[in-house]
């Protein structure tokens, strides 16, 4: 965008005609002396100034005025980064993810597929956060490290399957690990959501080791357990069905003092309509951290009206004293 940085200046283009003009008494005779050596020109010998002449030094003066201005050409706005909040997140890839008990808009569909649309939508909603991707099953892996590219993170989580990296649940592995990548940063609000259907019983670190790390390192985290509370489940045979518990592996307790004691919250998935409301939730807890600056690149424009000033006064300069010869 072409804008001025000191548009009040262009004001001054009037200033010629505002200057009180010299008076000329009666029978008072103007010498003007000629530089390039010919006899003077009295002022009742003067020829008038032609047209074209006023024109180019019009356009001079115009052009003049306009460099004063300072024109500028505004590039588009740029935030700010700055690191206000990070935000991790450890997604549950282990096999038991797979389970069909999760009802969204009259449908049952598995508990991954439902994770990945609706904390899909939640990422791409995090603009101005800084956000990374932890997968973990039989160990912890970063996928994505904290970036504010959400869309890159968010086609992780949409490229992840299951199996991809095992079958067990290592929650303390995903724990330290986001732990470990919060360590290297520095006034930062450290936030790590964890989305899990199960307990711990894989990796290298227990809970409770896990737990003492996130709590040195100031983390705090907000913990999901995923899985309907009942399932209807039919014989091999079919002739008759029976009522079980798919979340029975889910280890509440664990999650709940994961979250009471680094100052976050345990919320439980049932649907996929609860999912969705504990992601609204989590953004009135977390709200987005808003670049409140933002910068917008300048180039300076003014050489070029400047030039065209020069360009113009020494073509006038030149015509004139060819004017004069003739």
């Amino acid at each position: 965008m072409l804008t001025l940085a000191w548009p009040y200046l262009l004001l001054a283009v009037v200033t010629p005609w505002l200057l009180p003009r010299p008076r000329q008494r009666q029978g008072a005779v103007t010498a003007l002396k000629l530089p390039w050596g010919q006899s003077p020109l009295h002022s009742s010998e003067r020829r008038p100034t032609p047209a074209w002449m006023k024109a180019i030094m019009l356009c001079a003066w115009l052009a003049l005025i306009i460099a004063c201005a300072r024109p500028q050409w505004l590039g588009e706005p740029v935030p700010l980064e700055r690191q206000g909040r990070d935000l991790m997140i450890a997604a549950d890839l282990s096999g038991s993810m797979q389970i069909q008990d999760m009802r969204y808009q009259d449908n049952m569909i598995d508990r991954f597929s439902m994770m990945q649309h609706l904390l899909g939508d939640f990422v791409r909603r995090r603009e101005g956060d800084r956000i990374g991707l932890i997968l973990f099953a039989d160990g912890a892996y970063l996928q994505a490290p904290l970036t504010f590219d959400r869309y890159t993170v968010k086609r992780y989580l949409d490229e992840a399957v299951l199996g991809l990296v095992g079958q067990q649940t290592a929650i303390g592995d995903a724990i330290a690990l986001a732990v470990k990548r919060f360590s290297q940063l520095q006034d930062s609000n450290k936030v790590l959501l964890l989305l899990t259907d199960g307990s711990n019983n894989a990796g290298q670190f227990n809970v409770d080791q896990a737990l003492q790390l996130a709590k040195n390192a100031g983390v705090k985290i907000y913990a999901i357990g995923i899985g309907a509370d009942s399932l209807k489940q039919t014989s091999w045979m079919g002739f008759d069905t029976r009522q079980v518990n798919p979340s029975r592996d889910l280890n509440e307790a664990v999650l709940q003092q994961l979250a009471n004691e680094t100052g976050g919250q345990y919320f439980r998935a049932r649907s996929g309509d609860s999912m969705q409301q504990i992601y609204t939730r989590l953004d009135q807890l977390e709200p987005v951290a808003r670049d409140e600056k933002r910068w917008r690149p300048k180039t300076e424009l003014y050489a070029w009206p400047l030039g065209l000033a020069l360009l113009l006064t020494a073509l006038g300069l030149v015509a004139g004293r060819r004017t004069q010869h003739d």
